[in-house]
């Protein structure tokens, strides 16, 4: 093995090391905050019907300082070391407009944002922003579950001419049909933190008891089987 091809492959176990860390030092974040709310006994209802163990509300983390401070560094650093050649930063609308800007102010990148659809009045635009086409963009998202809005502002982008590098976010699900629609479109996804790493933490934390996280993982692995909720033991 010649040296640098040695010097590369240390280079990225370092990344992940750190990724892996920043992983654990975020789901400790949401958690410390609330931003992460745990039912397994009373489950949530999506506004697809599925019945869900957990709530994430990242928009949380903005109204913390330490906590907001280490989400916009996490994001520029998976930025940084993920998507080095990124020339714009697009926001989701609304919740991935504030990170985006946040994050562009670090990176000194220029930022814009996606409309869930165009407007009725002035120019009608939908992307908010300049953007050039050929321009390599990364799509700021606050959470990823099943991944169909996020992968219709990426397709806006696409239908502008952009080069779409992939997304950041802060918190994924890691649900099966969110993976294969990311997949499908040749998208990829890396975010600060995720479902499992958060359960297994609230686990080891007491926020919540053991034994249901093996009740939240099986929600995870199968949103739709709702037999989780049946499992006490």
């Amino acid at each position: 093995m010649n040296a640098a091809l040695k010097n590369l492959l240390i280079e990225r176990k370092n990344i992940m090391t750190d990724l892996n860390a920043l992983k654990e030092q975020i789901a400790k974040d949401l958690l410390s905050i609330k931003a992460v709310f745990f039912r397994p006994d009373e489950p949530f209802t999506w506004a697809s019907g599925i019945k869900s163990p957990v709530y994430c509300d990242n928009r949380l983390t903005l109204t913390s300082p330490v906590v907001r401070a280490h989400v916009e560094e996490g994001l520029a650093e998976l930025i940084r070391s993920c998507y080095p050649d990124t020339e714009v930063l697009m926001g989701t609308s609304t919740a991935g407009i504030a990170h985006a800007a946040i994050t562009g102010h670090i990176l000194g990148l220029p930022m814009g944002y996606v409309r869930s659809g165009a407007k009725d009045h002035g120019r009608q635009n939908q992307i908010e922003g300049r953007l050039d086409k050929g321009q390599k963009v990364v799509v700021v998202e606050d959470l990823i579950s099943t991944g169909g809005s996020v992968l219709e502002v990426v397709q806006v982008l696409r239908e502008a001419g952009a080069q779409v590098l992939g997304i950041v976010s802060i918190f994924t699900y890691g649900m099966k049909k969110g993976l294969e629609r990311l997949a499908e479109a040749d998208v990829r996804n890396v975010s600060l933190t995720d479902f499992d790493t958060i359960a297994r933490v609230a686990g080891e934390t007491g926020y919540i008891k053991e034994k249901d996280v093996q009740r939240l993982i099986k929600f995870r692995n199968n949103p739709s089987d709702e037999s989780w909720m049946e499992e006490t033991v």
